[in-house]
């Protein structure tokens, strides 16, 4: 942030805590003046939560100063960036769109501006200026996050108008900048859902939109009239194509009940896709202060239910195998035994590298130091995967389970707890490497850490699987991070994130949200961290270090949690 906004923001904070201090001085309502109108019930506000204080052109700047004022008044998107518009030519603001895009960069402060005019030059009545960037990431019309990296210059050509001010008469592209620490102030993480193809699990598509008051027609309309993003579009179902959205926008009453105005079409929809429109619906106004959602047609409520879909282990519990015992650690320090699972893994006497267990506990993928994959169940263990080099293989919520090779990943194959193997067409085609999977609780998408050309990607794609719901191929994959070096362990942190554990330079526990920034952990992970395991939240996430104790992250540091332990089991899904 530069120092002129610093001083922008702190003048606004100033200003909101005199106004405090005055209010509470009053000693109580006022009885007396005129009424103020406020806003109709349902009606929804353009104004913000909050904003930051943007300033308009300064009289007499350069075209350098203008281009720089302008890229700080992005900063506010009130009234449609109202005071960004007053750096453009009267012409060009009513062509410019600044929600087409969002270049998002390291830091303003680092911005270099090169203008063809200097601010003396008073004979000069046109001028080009150029921003070098140091670009990290984009979002595109649609909200969609993307991992752009790289040195970018952005162009803009200026006017000297007939009063003598510099004005922005064209630039290069449409859209807004701003940097990694303003973006998530301006703009407001919503995840759009999805089903997955056996209509039982919602699967999120993070999407990014300015904040203002009133979000939900944002959201309803990226949800109805939009389609998912591309890299995760063959794993799910898209919103009904034969309804729209009608009017201007969703009103939400004093009880944050949103209507949403529906065309006739879903007149005709069947009671079953009623259900499924408004649980998607409320699913992604998740955040947006809605309650509940309303179908209207023509003005007349529809009769519309939910569906009931599946949900991840709200705490699964920690998952450990000491010298004798595999089980769930209790508070008292005990080692409580998973029924039909805790027998059987007793049974094998060879040394156990990784435990993952499904999430109704009835199966476990077990895998031995010397590499080899076995599927155990009560009564029941069968090797599914024998080959050389296989990383920590990982269940599915349909069963299988999944193992590759950590120089081949292109040889992925899924196989049933009987140890019938299939492979799995199109991973990571580019890969040279891959040291960490698992797939997410909906079994619609995997994420890795996949290295090539001697750089490492967490990585994630869509899973195409057949009528039988088996994995027969993977989309493209959607880079969510470059790695500064290896991964010890990859988890989901609920639906949208996944958590890293690395160990270069530092042991660090780093949160990428699938579609969104990242965000390190404030705790240095505990050193000769070995193994992570996930959680629905990141206060679930435990880690495995190499003296055999099981740490818990607590606020700003680590909490010893479990020790002699020899294994942290995971859960599939996390």
């Amino acid at each position: 942030m530069s120092a002129r906004t610093g001083i922008r923001l702190l003048s606004a904070l100033a200003t909101a805590l005199a106004a405090a201090l005055v209010l509470a001085g009053c000693t109580g309502l006022p009885t007396s003046g005129p009424p103020n109108a406020g806003l109709v019930v349902g009606e929804e506000s353009d104004e913000p939560a909050f904003s930051f204080i943007a300033e308009g052109p300064e009289p007499g700047a350069g075209p350098a100063r203008i281009v720089e004022g302008f890229l700080d008044a992005s900063m506010s998107p009130t009234n449609s960036w109202e005071t960004a518009r007053k750096f453009l030519t009267e012409e060009f603001s009513s062509k410019w769109k600044p929600e087409a895009a969002v270049t998002i960069d390291s830091s303003v402060d680092e911005r270099d501006y090169d203008s063809s005019v200097q601010p003396d030059d008073e004979d000069a009545t046109a001028a080009e200026v150029g921003v070098t960037l140091d670009q990290v990431a984009s979002v595109n019309a649609d909200g969609a996050y993307s991992a752009d990296t790289g040195t970018a210059k952005a162009m803009y050509r200026l006017v000297r108008e007939p009063g003598g001010e510099w004005r922005i008469a064209e630039a290069a592209r449409d859209g807004i900048t701003l940097d990694v620490e303003t973006f998530t102030q301006v703009y407001e993480k919503f995840s759009l859902q999805y089903f997955d193809p056996t209509w039982t699990h919602l699967v999120p598509d993070v999407r990014w939109f300015p904040r203002r008051a009133g979000m939900a027609t944002t959201v309803v309309r990226a949800l109805i009239s939009g389609e998912p993003s591309e890299w995760l579009a063959p794993a799910v179902r898209p919103f009904s194509s034969d309804v729209e959205m009608v009017g201007d926008a969703v009103t939400v009453d004093a009880s944050q009940v949103a209507s949403i105005p529906l065309s006739r079409s879903a007149l005709s929809a069947s009671p079953t896709d009623l259900a499924r429109m408004r649980t998607q619906l409320e699913a992604s106004l998740e955040g947006s202060g809605v309650t509940q959602v309303r179908l209207i047609v023509d003005g007349v409520p529809l009769d519309a239910g939910r569906i009931s879909v599946e949900e991840p282990i709200v705490d699964p519990g920690v998952l450990v195998l000491d010298d004798e015992t595999f089980g769930t650690a209790t508070s008292g320090g005990e080692i409580a035994p998973v029924a039909g699972l805790t027998a059987q893994i007793a049974k094998i006497t060879e040394p156990i590298a990784a435990i993952d267990v499904s999430s109704d506990a009835q199966l476990a993928s077990v895998q031995l130091r010397d590499g080899r994959v076995f599927a155990v169940s009560d009564g029941d263990s069968n090797e599914v995967d024998g080959r050389a080099g296989l990383i920590a293989p990982s269940l599915d919520p349909f069963g299988l389970l999944w193992t590759v090779p950590a120089s081949s990943p292109s040889k992925l194959q899924v196989s049933t707890s009987q140890a019938e193997p299939s492979v799995v067409a199109d991973a990571w085609p580019s890969a040279d490497a891959i040291s960490q999977l698992r797939v997410s609780a909906d079994g619609a998408r995997v994420a890795a850490v996949v290295a090539s050309g001697g750089g490492r990607r967490v990585v994630v794609s869509a899973i195409i699987r057949d009528d039988e719901q088996r994995p027969v191929s993977l989309g493209p994959p959607f880079e969510v991070a470059q790695l500064a070096g290896p991964a010890q362990g990859l988890s989901w942190v609920g639906a949208d994130t996944v958590a890293v554990l690395s160990t270069v330079p530092d042991p660090t526990l780093t949160m990428h949200v699938i579609g969104g920034p990242s965000t390190v952990s404030s705790a240095l992970a505990p050193a000769g961290a070995i193994t992570l395991s996930g959680a629905k939240t990141i206060t679930g996430l435990r880690v495995l270090s190499s003296d055999e104790t099981v740490y818990a992250q607590r606020g700003s540091f680590w909490q010893e949690a479990v020790t002699d332990v020899r294994v942290l089991g995971t859960r599939a899904g996390y």
